[in-house]
């Protein structure tokens, strides 16, 4: 292609840097373009996540439970120690507790009832359960406080 020095409309024309006014607006489309992508994509695979098997999920209900002398309470403290009524108790002492409470008939068998500080971390907690279930233990609960009353 020759130059076209009258500046014609047939041929390229070369723009000089210091006559074109500077664009300082951002292009927008290649990020509207990823955006409907992405809601595209969305919308094709939430549906497929929420679909999931139907199950009848369990309504919250706490009954208040009354101890009787026979239950064993366990309290983990904040630190994370073991008391058994009140008396401190080492992990050996929770094994002979549980597993005296193991050897009676499992239709009276007392329950564990396990009451942990809010800042107790879980493990010390966890620790409990697991001694009682390999001792043999069947019942075993967690004592908290009462949920506020629905309003």
């Amino acid at each position: 292609m020759a130059d076209n020095p009258g500046g014609s409309a047939s041929g390229i024309q070369l723009v000089e840097e210091d006559d074109a006014a500077l664009n300082s607006t951002i292009n927008t489309t290649p990020l509207v373009d990823i955006m409907l992508v992405l809601l595209i994509i969305f919308l094709i695979t939430v549906p497929v996540v929420v679909s999931a098997k139907e199950v009848e999920l369990p309504e919250e209900a706490n009954k208040v439970v009354e101890s009787k002398p026979e239950n064993l309470n366990v309290i983990v403290d904040s630190d994370g120690l073991v008391f058994v009524n009140t008396a401190a108790a080492t992990d050996a002492d929770l094994t002979r507790e549980f597993s005296r409470i193991a050897r009676i008939r499992p239709d009276i068998q007392p329950e564990v009832h396990i009451r942990g500080d809010l800042l107790t971390e879980y493990y010390h907690v966890g620790r409990i359960v697991e001694l009682a279930q390999r001792a043999g233990v069947l019942k075993i609960g967690f004592i908290t406080k009462a949920p506020p009353p629905r309003s």
